[in-house]
């Protein structure tokens, strides 16, 4: 088949180390000019270029970006149709409304006249329409935080830890949607057979990294009257691997796991008679 060049956007911004890195470990390094907007890829039929995220969805969406990463909310936001390869789950954040303490005692907006700031025009005006709320929309750009509550009655903005909104004085009264950093393709790059064998492979690539960052490889020794209680309970992805230690006294069980269930896991193998348990890294796994 043809090799075609794929054109791929890369976020500026937050975003951008976490993508870089996402894309290293996967063996794709992204060499950045000093002013250069567009970086060379070390992966045979990609061409990127950095754009703000919003942008990079603008872009996907008249096609003159194949592939590309941005935050699920603007996708949401600008209402393009485009097709969700990979949620990374990095940069998770929550779209909310919020709204100063006062003002919500009982954790509810006031059935009154409201003034309502956001940098999402589109998602905020569904959101009042779809609580019947009788309210003004405000355009803000950029800290729309500081708005309330001499500039509007409640905010709509995206939030990671709620810090921002605490030290303002705002507390969350709604939740509109989540988000985080996501691979989004245009459909028509995924019709071209040329392209979609790129975007393939990119993805395969990318998935091998998140599969590997939310597991561990566990290995574990036991000896032939504890083996199959160490079995049953091991959580691995298909069948775990055993071999033979020296004097074939015992047995050497290894599996990838969850890596949030660890704490769980190895306590279990040690009462079931695992010894000499060692946890290491994982760096792509590629079912």
């Amino acid at each position: 088949m043809t090799q075609s060049t794929v054109q791929l956007g890369l976020p500026k911004g937050r975003m951008q180390e976490g993508v870089l890195k996402l894309l290293k470990d996967a063996g794709i390094d992204i060499h950045l000019g000093s002013r250069n907007y567009r970086p060379v890829v070390a992966m045979e039929g990609l061409s990127a270029k950095l754009l703000k995220p919003q942008n990079i969805v603008e872009m996907l969406h008249v096609g003159s970006r194949d592939v590309g990463f941005a935050g699920a909310d603007w996708v949401a936001e600008l209402g393009v149709d485009l097709v969700e390869l990979v949620d990374t789950g990095m940069d998770p954040v929550r779209l909310v409304a919020a709204a100063p303490e006062a003002m919500v005692p009982d954790g509810k907006l006031p059935a009154t006249s409201l003034v309502v700031a956001s940098e999402y025009e589109r998602l905020t005006r569904q959101w009042i329409a779809d609580t019947g709320m009788d309210a003004t929309f405000v355009h803000s750009y950029g800290a729309t935080e500081v708005f309330p509550p001499e500039d509007a009655d409640c905010i709509v903005d995206n939030t990671a830890t709620g810090s921002t909104l605490d030290a303002n004085g705002l507390v969350i009264v709604d939740l509109l949607m989540r988000s985080s950093t996501r691979l989004y393709a245009h459909p028509a790059a995924l019709d071209d057979p040329a392209k979609r064998e790129v975007i393939d492979r990119l993805v395969l690539l990318v998935e091998s990294v998140i599969a590997a960052r939310r597991r561990v490889m566990l290995e574990v020794n036991v000896d032939r009257d504890h083996l199959e209680q160490v079995i049953e309970y091991l959580p691995c992805m298909r069948e775990p691997t055993i071999s033979s230690l020296r004097g074939e006294e015992g047995f050497a069980v290894k599996a990838a796991v969850p890596r949030e269930d660890l704490t769980v896991i190895i306590p279990e193998l040690k009462a079931r008679g695992g010894t000499d348990i060692v946890v290491t890294e994982l760096a792509q796994i590629i079912p």
